[in-house]
C-alpha cells in the first residue's frame, strides 16, 4: 500500500533519533497507530504507561535524565486534556518535550463533533514556543522538524496536533518547490555560548576581591561538576545546591552544603547568609528569602538564558554561557584565596549537619522516623543509580537526610512542584537507562492519585529491562503530610482531617497481586533489612513504609510569623499536637 502520512511521521521520528514515544491510544491516532503495526518492531518503540498524565512525565523524565528530547502522544479531546500537567512539568523545567497530538477529521472540525476541542487554543500556554496543526499532508515535514529544533534548542515543550484523516492520507515525502511550500531537514546540533573575554574578567574581578565566596548551584549546572569543583576550591567558596541541580556535585565534597531554600539545609543557609559575594550558576531558583539582601553581596551569574539573569538577585555581572565553558574560561582569570578561614567554617558547619541529622533520623518516633529511610539508604545507594521523588515531605527529606554521590542521577518536578511524577520518573529512568538501578520516593496521597496505576505500567516491562533493580519506597503517613504542616506554619490552621487524612491501603500487597516483591516496614529495626532485600530482588520492590506524620519537616531557618502561626495552629486544638510538641522540642536541641 501507499506510504501514509503516519508511516512517514514514524520514520521522521527515526531521522531525529527517537527511540521510544510515551503515549495512549485512541481513535485519534489511529492512522499513527497503524503505521506502528506496519513498522513491525522497526521503531520507535511505543511504551503504554496507564494514562497520559504518566506518558508526559515520562517524556519529561526522559528529557531530564537523558538530554534528549522526549516525546509523548495522545488521542484528541480527554486524551490531549490529560497530557498537560505533565507537559507543564517540562515547561516549567525547562525540559525538550514534544507532545504529539490526533485530532478529529478536518470535515468535521468547527461542527461540536464527538470529543472535538480546540486544541491549538488547548496547548497555546504550554506549548507557546511552537503548537500547530498540520491541515495537509504537504506540512507535516516541516511540523515535525520545526517541533523537534524548536524543543531542543528552546529547552521547551512543542506541540503537533494532526487530524486523523490527515495521518491516513497518502504521504507527501518532498513538496512541490513552488511558492509557498517548505522543504526542511532533520537534525540539530547546539552551539557552545561563551561569554566574551572583558566580561569574564569582569567577573573575575568581583570573585577575587570576594572574602566570604557562595556558590549556588542548579541544574545548568549539570554535567559541570568538576568545573564547580575546582572554582569553589580556587575561591575557597561552599556550594550550595538548587533541588534539580541535586546531582551537579556531590552532598560529600568538600564545601558542598546541601540543598538551599524551606527543603534545605541549615550550612546552606548560613552560606548564603553570610557571604560577601554570591555567584549563582545555571539556577532559576525563586525564594528571595533563601538568597542574600540586596546590597549585602555583590553578585555574578551564569546562565544559557539570557531571560535568567538577574532576575532573582541583582548582578553586579551577568554572563550568558553554558556553564562547563564559561568555567572553564573564567579558571585562568581566577587568584587562589590564601585565607581559608571562610571554607574552614564552612566545611565545619556541613560537619555539624550531618552529625545533626543522623541524630535526628534515629530519634524515637511512632512507628518509624521518615528521616531514618533516608539516612540508612545513603550508605547503600548504588554508585549508578538514578533517584525521583515526588513532591510532598517525601521531597523534603530526599532533599535533607539523603546523601547523593557525583556519578548519580537525581530529579523530580521542580518549579511545578506537582504530585505523582515519582513513579512515571522511575520507570522512564529504566526505559532509558536499562542496565543501571532506579529509586523513586513518594506518599501516600501521590500513590493513591497515580502511582498505583504507574505500577502497573512497571509490572508490564520490568522484564525488557537488564537490571531488574526498581524500587519505590512509598511514605505511608495517612496524612497529605506537606499540605497538613503548610496549615500549620502558614495559615495558623490545625490539621484539618477531613480534608488531609489518606485512606489506609497496603502497598507492599497490592505490589505482590502485580508479580512485583512488596516490602513491609513497621519499625526501625526494619529499615536496614528491607533495603537490603530491595536491593538484590530479581524485581521491582514496592517498600510501603509506616512513617511518623508528626515530625516535623523544619526549615533551616524559621521566621517569625512561621513560628507564630505554628503555635496558633496547636493552640487550636490539633489532633497530633501533643506529638507534634515532643517531636519540635526533642530535634530543636539536635538541629
Amino acid at each position: 500500500m501507499a506510504k501514509t502520512v503516519a508511516d512517514f511521521m514514524l520514520e521522521r521520528l527515526r531521522d531525529w533519533g527517537v527511540e521510544r514515544v510515551y503515549g495512549y491510544s485512541g481513535e485519534g491516532i489511529g492512522g499513527i497507530l497503524s503505521a506502528v503495526e506496519r513498522a513491525d518492531g522497526d521503531g520507535p518503540d511505543f511504551i503504554q504507561p496507564r494514562h497520559e498524565e504518566e506518558a508526559a512525565f515520562m517524556a519529561c523524565a526522559h528529557a531530564k535524565y537523558t538530554g534528549e528530547v522526549g516525546v509523548c502522544m495522545s488521542t484528541s479531546g480527554p486524551g490531549a486534556i490529560h497530557l498537560l500537567n505533565g507537559l507543564y512539568d517540562a515547561k516549567l523545567d525547562h525540559q525538550p518535550v514534544v507532545a504529539i497530538v490526533g485530532q478529529q477529521p478536518r470535515p468535521a472540525l468547527g461542527g461540536d463533533f464527538l470529543q472535538e476541542v480546540d486544541l491549538p487554543a488547548l496547548f497555546k500556554d504550554v506549548a507557546h514556543e511552537y503548537v500547530h496543526m498540520c491541515a495537509s499532508p504537504e506540512q507535516i515535514r516541516h511540523l515535525l522538524d520545526r517541533a523537534f529544533r524548536i524543543a531542543k534548542g528552546y529547552r521547551t515543550v512543542t506541540a503537533l496536533i494532526v487530524p486523523v484523516d490527515v495521518q491516513e492520507a497518502d504521504a507527501v515525502e518532498e513538496p512541490p518547490r513552488a511558492h509557498g511550500t517548505m522543504h526542511s531537514g532533520a537534525g540539530y546540533t547546539p552551539g557552545v555560548v561563551t561569554p566574551d573575554q572583558a566580561q569574564l574578567e569582569r567577573a573575575a574581578a568581583v570573585l577575587n576581591e570576594g572574602e566570604k565566596v557562595a556558590m549556588f548551584v542548579g541544574a545548568g549546572a549539570l554535567g559541570a561538576g568538576d568545573e564547580v569543583m575546582e572554582i569553589a576550591d580556587i575561591l575557597g567558596a561552599g556550594v550550595a545546591k538548587a533541588l534539580l541541580g541535586r546531582a551537579a556535585v556531590g552532598d560529600d565534597e568538600p564545601g558542598v552544603t546541601g540543598q538551599s531554600g524551606l527543603l534545605g539545609t541549615k550550612p546552606s543557609w548560613e552560606l548564603v547568609r553570610d557571604c560577601d559575594t554570591f555567584f549563582m550558576i545555571g539556577s532559576g531558583f525563586p525564594y528571595a528569602q533563601f538568597l542574600p539582601k540586596e546590597g549585602h553581596a555583590r553578585g555574578v551569574q551564569i546562565d544559557i538564558d539570557p531571560a535568567m539573569l538577574s532576575l532573582r538577585y541583582p548582578m553586579e555581572v551577568n554572563l550568558q554561557g553554558d556553564a562547563g565553558t564559561t568555567l572553564r574560561a573564567l579558571k585562568p582569570l581566577l587568584q587562589r584565596k590564601t585565607d581559608r578561614k571562610w571554607r574552614r567554617k564552612v566545611e565545619d558547619n556541613i560537619d555539624d549537619w550531618w552529625k545533626g541529622a543522623e541524630k535526628r533520623a534515629h530519634q524515637k518516633a511512632d512507628p518509624v522516623d521518615p528521616q531514618l529511610l533516608f539516612w540508612e539508604l545513603s550508605s547503600r545507594l548504588p554508585d549508578d543509580v538514578i533517584l525521583s521523588a515526588d513532591s510532598g515531605t517525601s521531597t523534603n527529606w530526599f532533599a535533607r537526610a539523603l546523601k547523593v554521590r557525583r556519578g548519580m542521577k537525581a530529579s523530580l518536578s521542580g518549579t511545578l512542584a506537582t504530585m505523582c511524577p515519582a513513579v512515571p520518573y522511575t520507570s522512564a529512568a529504566k526505559f532509558c537507562y536499562p542496565d543501571r538501578p532506579a529509586i523513586g520516593f513518594i506518599g501516600d496521597g501521590a500513590m493513591q492519585m497515580l502511582g498505583l496505576n504507574a505500577l502497573i505500567t512497571i509490572a508490564r516491562y520490568w522484564r525488557q529491562w537488564e537490571d531488574p533493580r526498581t524500587i519505590i519506597c512509598v511514605l505511608n503517613n495517612g496524612d497529605l503530610n506537606q499540605v497538613t504542616w503548610e496549615l500549620r506554619a502558614q495559615a495558623k490552621t490545625p490539621k484539618v482531617e477531613e480534608t488531609q487524612d489518606v485512606p489506609a491501603f497496603d502497598y507492599a500487597h497490592y505490589a505482590g497481586t502485580l508479580g512485583l516483591k512488596g516490602i513491609r516496614i513497621e519499625k526501625p529495626e526494619d529499615i536496614a533489612p528491607a533495603w537490603d532485600s530491595a536491593l538484590a530482588a530479581d524485581r521491582p520492590v514496592v517498600i510501603d513504609a509506616l512513617v511518623d506524620p508528626t515530625v516535623p519537616t523544619l526549615p533551616s531557618h524559621i521566621t517569625r510569623s512561621q513560628a507564630k502561626s505554628y503555635v496558633r495552629a496547636l493552640m487550636k486544638g490539633d489532633p497530633e499536637a501533643r506529638a507534634i510538641i515532643w517531636h519540635s522540642l526533642e530535634r530543636g536541641l539536635t538541629r
